[in-house]
């Protein structure tokens, strides 16, 4: 039997915006919530909680994971196919520095709809 990829959803926000940050991961169905992430945008949300998934990741071992999120713009900077500017120019050094010398992982995109993470933060 193949092991199964590991999916991880993550997801961020603010209220308003900019404003009030949260963000959450889920993964194996379990929701890590923060709802205090700090001030900054809805992008600077994202970009924590793509973030917080990778490092979610990396302290439970897993080796074949799959990163999948909402925001479209911040996979697009995550995977390099646009370049990232302003303050998601910083998020990506961080996110980059976390690989390190490990090949870059999956980070997909899939609808609203779809994201655990976004229905677990849509949930107060």
């Amino acid at each position: 039997m193949t092991a199964r990829r590991t999916k991880i959803y993550f997801d961020g926000g603010c209220r308003p915006n900019p404003g009030a940050m949260e963000i959450a991961v889920v993964v194996g169905g379990v929701a890590t919530i923060d709802r205090d992430a700090g001030m900054g945008s809805s992008m600077d949300a994202e970009w924590l909680a793509l973030i917080a998934a990778l490092r979610l990741a990396q302290a439970r071992g897993l080796a074949d994971f799959v990163l999948l999120g909402d925001a479209a713009p911040v996979v697009a900077q995550a995977n390099g196919a646009v370049p990232a500017r302003g303050g998601a120019a910083a998020h990506l050094a961080v996110f980059r520095a976390l690989v390190g010398a490990a090949p870059r992982p999956r980070v997909r995109y899939i609808k609203r709809t779809q994201n655990l993470a976004g229905i677990a933060l849509a949930r107060r």
